[in-house]
Formats: C-alpha cells, sequence, structure tokens
C-alpha cells in the first residue's frame, strides 16, 4: 500500500471535511477485510461522504486522478465484495444513514444506503409495514450493501430477494457522473430494467446513493416451528417433503449439532437441544384461515422424516429466541474459531441430503471443523468452514475443502452463489458455472457503466477473463 497523496487527501477532506477522511494506520485496519476475515488489504484511505452531491464529487476527484474506488457499507459481507485493492481508496455510506420518506399510500421508502436493514421495518412498522429482504445480519447490514449483493434471508423463500422490492435507484457513475434509475411513474412498460440490472452489481457498476424500496403489509398471522433430529440428512428429507406437499413456507431453515451447541453457549440460545443432529425451523405466515392447518402438515411431514420432537411458538418471544438461534449463528462461532469462511452454494432441494452427507466428509477428510446453517427450502446452503488464519497448513486445507465443496454444488447442478455474492472469493469459480462468451458479455455490461475499470476492480470476474483465479494476490497481504 502506497501512501496517499497528500494533495488529493487534503482535497477530500475539503469536500467531506477533514474528520471523515481516514488515513491513520491503526484506524484503516477496521476496514481491511469485511466479514471474510481469510482476505486482507489496507486501503490508501477511506472516505466517508454526506450525501449524493459529496459522493459525486468525491468519485469525480478520485477517478480524474486513476485511483480506484472500493465502495463500503457495513463491511458485513461474506465473500470479500468490501475488500480494498492496494491501490484504491475505499468510500464508505456509514454516514448516508436517513430514512428520506415512508409513503404509505404507495407502500413504498427513500431512504440513504447506510440504513440498516432493521431499521426500516422498524419506521414502517406504526403504518403496519416492514421491509421483507431480512439477511441473517439484518440487524447490522446496510441497504445499500443489499442493494450491491442482492441479499436474501431466511423470508426469501416466499417472499424473494433485494431485486424484488428496489423500485429505484440513484448512483454516482464512473468520473461521478449521477443517473436516477427507475422510480416510482419513471418506469414504462417496455423500458430497460436498469435498476434489475444495477441490483447485485456488487459495487462494480457505481455507487448507490438513494434508495426506493418497496414494503408489504405486516401479515395477519405467523406459526413458527422447530423439529428436531437426528441426523442432518433426516432434516433435509422432511424439507424436501414440506415442499413437495404443496405448502409454501415463509421460511425453512436447518441448523447443525456443531451450529447448536456454538448458539446453545451464547448469549443467543434459543433452547434447541445440544444433543440434537439438526433443527429445522419452518415459519408460515399470511391471514389467520389455513395457519394452523399448514402448520400440522408440516409437522406431520417432520414426524415422517424421523424427527424426535416438534415445537411451536406459542408467542413472540417464544418465536423470537427460535429465530435467535438461527439468525445469530454465525455470531455465535466466533466462540468456536476465530475466523471462518462461509460459502453460499445453491443446489436442488432433493439433493440437500446427498450433499450435507458429502460436505460432512470433506469436512472429515480435510480434518477440518464444519457448522452448517442454510437456507433449506431453496437449496441455499451455508457450509461455515472455521479455522485460524494464523495457521498456514489449516488455511491451505480451507481453500483445497471450500473448492471441493463448490465443484460438488455444482456437480449436482447447482451454482456458486445464492445470496452472498462472488466478490473476490469465488470468482475462481466463475468458471464453473459461465462460459467464456458469458463471462465476455458480463465484462462488457460492466465496461458501459464503468468504462475506466475503477469501481471495485478485481471483483467477479477472473482477471483478464483467462484461466482460473483459485489464489488471488490478495490473499498475499492477509
Amino acid at each position: 500500500m502506497s501512501a496517499p497523496d497528500p494533495r488529493v487527501v487534503k482535497r477530500l477532506g475539503e469536500i467531506v471535511g477533514p474528520d471523515h477522511v481516514v488515513t491513520d494506520p491503526n484506524r484503516l485496519l477496521v476496514y481491511e477485510s469485511d466479514g471474510l476475515t481469510s482476505y486482507r488489504v489496507s486501503p490508501r484511505a477511506v472516505v466517508l461522504p454526506g450525501s449524493t452531491e459529496e459522493v459525486a464529487a468525491v468519485v469525480r476527484l478520485l477517478h480524474g486522478e486513476g485511483i480506484p474506488v472500493v465502495p463500503r457499507g457495513a463491511g458485513t459481507g461474506l465473500s470479500g465484495g468490501a475488500l480494498p485493492t492496494p491501490e484504491g481508496v475505499v468510500v464508505g455510506t456509514a454516514r448516508m444513514n436517513k430514512i428520506l420518506e415512508i409513503d404509505v399510500e404507495n407502500r413504498l421508502a427513500r431512504l440513504q444506503p447506510g440504513v440498516i436493514n432493521a431499521r426500516l421495518t422498524e419506521a414502517a412498522k406504526p403504518y403496519g409495514l416492514y421491509y421483507a429482504p431480512d439477511p441473517s445480519s439484518q440487524s447490522t447490514c446496510t441497504l445499500g450493501g443489499n442493494v450491491a449483493e442482492n441479499s436474501g434471508g431466511p423470508h426469501c423463500l416466499k417472499y424473494g430477494v433485494t431485486q424484488r422490492y428496489v423500485t429505484g435507484l440513484t448512483v454516482v457513475m464512473g468520473g461521478g457522473r449521477v443517473i436516477r434509475l427507475g422510480g416510482a411513474g419513471r418506469s414504462p412498460d417496455g423500458a430497460l430494467d436498469l435498476v434489475g440490472l444495477f441490483v447485485g452489481s456488487e459495487g462494480c457498476f457505481g455507487l448507490v446513493t438513494e434508495i426506493e424500496a418497496r414494503l408489504l403489509p405486516v401479515a395477519e398471522g405467523v406459526r413458527t416451528l422447530l423439529g428436531i433430529f437426528d441426523t442432518m440428512e433426516a432434516a433435509g428429507h422432511a424439507v424436501t417433503a414440506i415442499i413437495s406437499e404443496g405448502l409454501l413456507p415463509a421460511a425453512v431453515e436447518i441448523v447443525d449439532n456443531a451450529t447448536i451447541r456454538a448458539v446453545e453457549a451464547s448469549v443467543y440460545a434459543g433452547g434447541f437441544p445440544v444433543d440434537a443432529g439438526a433443527a429445522l425451523v419452518v415459519e408460515f405466515d399470511g391471514t389467520e384461515a389455513g395457519l394452523d392447518a399448514d402448520a400440522d402438515r408440516a409437522e406431520a411431514c417432520c414426524h415422517a422424516a424421523g424427527a424426535s420432537e416438534v415445537k411451536r411458538a406459542t408467542d413472540a418471544t417464544q418465536r423470537a429466541a427460535l429465530w435467535n438461534g438461527r439468525k445469530k449463528a454465525f455470531g455465535a462461532m466466533g466462540r468456536i474459531a476465530p475466523d471462518l469462511l462461509v460459502q453460499d452454494a445453491t443446489v436442488p432441494r432433493t439433493r440437500l441430503p446427498e450433499v450435507l452427507a458429502r460436505i460432512t466428509e470433506i469436512g472429515e477428510r480435510f480434518e477440518l471443523n464444519v457448522a452448517n446453517v442454510f437456507h433449506a427450502g431453496d437449496g441455499n446452503l451455508h457450509p461455515n468452514i472455521l479455522f485460524d488464519r494464523n495457521d498456514a497448513d489449516e488455511l491451505d486445507r480451507v481453500e483445497r475443502a471450500s473448492k471441493e465443496i463448490m465443484s460438488l454444488c455444482v456437480e449436482v447442478g447447482g451454482t456458486i452463489t445464492g445470496e452472498h455474492g462472488v466478490g473476490i472469493d469465488k470468482r475462481g469459480y466463475m468458471r464453473l458455472v459461465h462460459n467464456e462468451v458469458e463471462l465476455k458479455a458480463m465484462a462488457a455490461v460492466k465496461d458501459v457503466f464503468d468504462p475506466d475499470g475503477l469501481f471495485n476492480p478485481g471483483k467477479v470476474l477472473p482477471d483478464a477473463l483467462t484461466g482460473e483465479t483459485i489464489r488471488d494476490p490478495a490473499m498475499a497481504a492477509r
């Protein structure tokens, strides 16, 4: 990392205020990785603008100097999408955290990208509305990061991911140009869906400074079940049975024994039996009529698949405890190891039992601790490989095991990411699912938005689209 040009630092300070430009090496440590801590690179500087105008001026200055820009939200991403480049400057959205408008009649919200996901639902709740996408990190992740990664969450089985809810964006593009995509009344039938194209672009097209998002009415009723199983495979069979019954739960989630033990030993304990091989959380919501019947049918499926017990939450407190056992799993795993690599492959539901058994075998063969927690309803797996990045041999085994898991998921008809994005971690796997023509088409789209290649370089696409890039130069900077 080269020291930032004092002239550029001074001009950045004039735009955003000197207190919002970070160059102190000790303070920069906070920004050297996102939630995927096996990759670490210190940025030249971090800038924290407070408005669209400031973002545009910052990008105009940096791009004019040929300096790459790495957009960053809360840093909770799990694919290295916010990893700095050695010569780049991180532009963070932490100060842009205002909910600008709740349009109750049209069920829309207008907000800045630094708004924490859960805050939007809190603000909409008095009006009987909420924001549906609910990543497990929703108490800390931001809407801007959700847009970049097209984030999902446990309830995406029924309600879908971020792209379904974003109706308009204000974006700063290369060179500091400001454009508005979509928005209420601005997308006539037949127009190109540039909002849909931008959502999930992982910071490679530009930097979002304002979001218009769709809200939903709060469901009339909710039923939450917890099934306890001796094995992960049995829980997987229960998932297949529930969906085959024609039921549409809002969420179907599995956690394995390693995860259960970590969570139950933490402040997030949800009352899961620590000797269970797996726990299955199933939730239905909607109008009260029919909810109990759906829950009864799901419970029967669990028992038929071998559940030793099926509990039902009887009030909001019990429901919150069950969801804590699932949603706080990643935080609880810090009790097991200092680092974890979270994979994010998606496989056909019918292959879940087979894939789970093979992931267990891979972990045992590489002598690694693997904890599984995932969105079982849509086959979105999250094998968590727990390790210590200071152990070079263990880190090498983590990389090899990770590659095997990803190859396995593609082999059974799946793909390499369901909601966490490609970032830097999975770009070496892109050729497992995309041919050269497809990759070049993706590169051509990026060139339209970012012709100089100065937004989040080194992410998503393999270098020069030639050869796999499993090991990345960033790894040497760990």
